[in-house]
């Protein structure tokens, strides 16, 4: 068996091979291009496992690498830092140590998402740049207005309304665009039985439920509902030493986009069921608001959890009580024109 240690960067990649002893059997330092790729593992071998750090062109790699049978193991960045430092860090020996960290079975695995679902998730991902960008034209337009205290911009010279107009053209577009990429995730996701089960969830909606499913990938990569609270940042950061506690209210291991999602949810939650609402002014008699609202966060992934990994029908309880009422229009039906 032959292990390769790719370090990629934009315009090449050094590549270090070693054999199944641990002895360098080749390594070069190539441009990212497919032929000058291939040559190097066809010269090699089959019998062969490679491994690059999560750098932004790791889809161009593992799909050029499976194409050829080689499987391509994803190497956490932040962890393989860790327990790799090297006073000396160059690309030859970056791509050296992968490829030892590799024959020895050492590499932090970072999620390798299916490529099935690779191309939905940076869609969604797409759109909410998009959502960004909007909300960005919305305040520049409404700080123009707060500058001269007035409500409608017919009031403004003509040299703000001419702004005011550019910033309003955009958001208008950027409208459409949301809309068009959002709708062509449809065919692929509302037919989904876990979208099914999840809109019935409180605070979960459309884009909320679409989200959920393809950040998660696949819900069984989380042995308990402890692991998936981590992997949505819903839990604390603690650096617990010498008897002291110290601990961080929010924390940057994990996905954001689960973060965003789950605390939305939590916000429409709250407005529209009672029971959820009690439950937010218990705790926050105890806790601050930012703490409070976490907790709800953490309690609607804790039913997305159970619901996805057991495939189950969502009991209409939060926290073993009934809520008051169970969702009358559930949108997207399967049955949706748009499908």
């Amino acid at each position: 068996m032959f292990y390769s240690g790719i370090d990629q960067h934009k315009l090449f990649s050094y590549i270090t091979t070693v054999d199944s002893d641990g002895i360098i059997i080749k390594e070069a330092k190539l441009n990212n291009n497919n032929f000058e790729i291939l040559n190097y593992f066809n010269s090699i071998g089959k019998d062969h496992i490679a491994t690059v750090e999560t750098t932004g062109g790791w889809y161009w790699m593992n799909d050029l690498l499976s194409s050829q049978g080689i499987n391509l193991t994803l190497a956490h960045a932040k962890y393989l830092k860790a327990i790799s430092y090297a006073k000396v860090k160059t690309d030859k020996v970056d791509s050296h140590i992968l490829a030892q960290l590799l024959r020895l079975n050492f590499i932090p695995e970072a999620y390798k998402i299916p490529d099935d679902i690779r191309t939905l998730r940076d869609t969604l991902r797409a759109r909410l740049r998009l959502s960004v960008k909007r909300t960005s034209c919305l305040n520049f337009m409404h700080r123009m207005l707060e500058k001269f205290n007035i409500s409608v911009p017919s009031l403004l010279n003509s040299f703000y309304k001419l702004q005011y107009q550019q910033f309003d053209v955009q958001s208008k577009l950027l409208k459409e665009q949301m809309l068009t990429l959002e709708k062509s995730l449809y065919p692929s996701l509302i037919p989904n039985e876990d979208i099914q089960r999840m809109l019935w969830i409180p605070g979960i909606g459309k884009m909320n439920a679409f989200t959920i499913l393809l950040e998660i990938g696949d819900i069984y990569r989380f042995p308990s509902e402890k692991n998936f609270f981590s992997y949505c940042r819903l839990v604390p950061s603690a650096r617990n030493s010498g008897g002291k506690v110290k601990q961080k209210s929010s924390s940057k291991d994990g996905n954001k986009y689960l973060k965003i999602v789950f605390s939305d949810a939590a916000v429409h939650a709250l407005q529209y069921y009672p029971v959820i609402k009690k439950y937010y002014n218990s705790k926050l008699r105890k806790k601050n608001k930012q703490v409070a609202k976490a907790i709800i966060s953490k309690e609607i992934a804790r039913i997305v959890y159970h619901v996805l990994k057991n495939k189950s029908e969502f009991n209409n309880q939060f926290k073993g009580i009934e809520l008051e009422h169970k969702k009358s229009v559930q949108w997207p039906r399967i049955t949706s024109p748009d499908v």
